[in-house]
C-alpha cells in the first residue's frame, strides 16, 4: 500500500496523465479508438480502466506538451542487455553493477533469467531486489547468475501482510529460507512505514526470521511520499495516508535495535 512505483504493478504499459503540462488543446480526443480519452464542457476526462495501453500511442503522439504519455514499454532480452553493457566502464570502476527491480522481477522470470544471463557473460555484477513472491523453480534458476539478492522483508504477521500487500506472507518466508541455504549473497530490506512495519513487534520477529536463517545484513528505508503523485497521474488511489517523515533520532533508534542484536544494519 506504500509502494512509490505504482506503474510498475501492472503487466502493460499505463497511459499516465500529468495535468500541471495540460493545455486543454482537445488535439487528442479523437485519437483514441476505446474512448479513454473525451472532453466535456472543454475539459478533457480520462478514463484509465479504458485505455488498453495500445501500440498505436494516437493521444501520445498528438499531445504537443507532454502531458500524456506511456509508463512501461515491451523490450527484448538482447536489446536491454546492449542497454545495459554501454555503462560497463563504469561498473568496473565503481566496482557496481546491474540491479533488476521494479515491481518484482520475478513476474517476467524466463526474461530476467535471459537478461542476468547474458550479463554473467559479460562480466557484469548481477543484484535482484525482490519481495519474494514468485515461484521456487524460478528462484532456483536464476540463483546461478545472480549475485546478490535485495530481499524485501516487510511484515512477517500474516494478517498485516495480507492487509498491506493483498499476499499471504508464508511463501514468501519459505523462499527466503531457501534461499539462505543456497547463497550468502543476501541482504535485507525493510521498508520502514510509521505504525506498520516499524513496530517493536514487527522489528522483533523480522530478527528472528534472520537469526534464524543466519542472515547478517539488513537495509532499512524511511517510508517517504516521492510516489504519491503517480498514483493520480495513473488514474491509482494511494492507499495511505501522508505520514510525517522519520527524524534522525527516530532512524537511529530503530537502527540501534538491529545492531545490538549482532546484525549489519544501514540506512538507506
Amino acid at each position: 500500500s506504500w509502494c512509490c512505483n505504482p506503474e510498475s504493478q501492472s503487466d502493460r504499459p499505463q497511459l499516465r496523465y500529468i495535468g500541471f503540462r495540460c493545455r486543454q488543446c482537445l488535439e487528442c480526443i479523437d485519437s483514441c479508438p476505446y474512448d479513454a480519452v473525451t472532453a466535456a464542457g472543454g475539459i478533457i476526462h480520462r478514463r484509465f480502466e479504458l485505455c488498453s495501453g495500445c501500440r498505436e500511442k494516437g493521444c501520445i503522439d498528438k499531445c504537443n506538451h507532454d502531458a500524456l504519455s506511456l509508463s512501461g514499454r515491451e523490450i527484448t532480452p538482447g536489446e536491454l542487455t546492449r542497454i545495459i553493457a554501454l555503462d560497463i566502464p563504469f561498473y568496473r570502476n565503481s566496482g557496481g553493477g546491474v540491479t533488476f527491480s521494479g515491481g518484482e522481477p520475478l513476474m517476467q522470470p524466463a526474461f530476467l533469467y535471459s537478461v542476468l544471463s547474458q550479463c554473467k557473460e559479460l562480466g557484469i555484477h548481477t543484484a535482484v531486489e525482490t519481495c519474494g513472491w514468485g515461484s521456487r523453480d524460478a528462484l532456483q534458476k536464476i540463483l546461478p547468475v545472480t549475485d546478490l539478492f535485495l530481499y524485501d522483508l516487510k511484515i512477517t504477521d500474516p494478517h498485516l501482510h495480507l492487509q498491506h500487500t493483498g499476499k499471504p506472507v508464508e511463501p514468501i518466508l519459505s523462499n527466503l529460507a531457501f534461499l539462505a541455504t543456497q547463497t550468502p549473497g543476501i541482504v535485507i530490506r525493510l521498508p520502514l512505514v510509521p505504525g506498520i512495519t516499524d513496530t517493536a513487534t514487527n522489528i522483533e520477529a523480522i530478527c528472528t526470521v534472520m537469526s534464524e536463517s543466519g542472515l547478517k545484513r539488513i537495509s532499512i528505508e524511511p517510508y517517504h511520499t516521492l510516489g504519491v503523485e503517480k498514483y493520480a497521474e495513473h488514474g491509482m488511489e494511494y492507499g495511505l495516508d501522508d505520514f510525517t517523515p522519520y527524524d534522525r533520532d527516530q532512524l537511529g533508534f530503530i537502527q540501534a535495535s538491529f545492531l545490538s542484536r549482532g546484525f549489519s544494519c544501514e540506512i538507506a
